[in-house]
């Protein structure tokens, strides 16, 4: 897959289980949207990862994507020590300047 590289940092630090790097792909005033609830800013995004990393070691498998207007749409199959693994979510990404601006992540 040709993935934006911010993308693919996104995903490389993923598979590390690495929340500073996966952290530093999103602005200062990023959000992300999962489960109802909205983060906010780079410190709480790293947060979030954090806690998610070691609760349920998420892996991430991407199965396809698509490019809609300034929105980036990443399929992908989850798996972790959580309820209903594994499970496929669509990520929806806006990037700027090479970094993520907004993802929000949906069934």
């Amino acid at each position: 897959m040709n993935l934006p590289n911010i993308l693919q940092e996104f995903l490389k630090a993923q598979e590390l289980f690495d929340s500073i790097s996966f952290s530093n792909c999103f602005s200062e005033q990023a959000s992300v949207f999962d489960e109802g609830k909205i983060y906010t800013g780079k410190e709480e995004i790293r947060q979030w990862n954090e806690k998610s990393n070691s609760e349920y070691k998420t892996l991430f498998e991407v199965k396809d994507f698509s490019v809609n207007d300034n929105t980036t749409v990443l399929r992908i199959n989850i798996s972790g020590s959580f309820d209903g693994s594994p499970v496929m979510l669509n990520f929806h990404f806006r990037t700027k300047n090479d970094l993520i601006t907004a993802l929000a992540i949906t069934e």
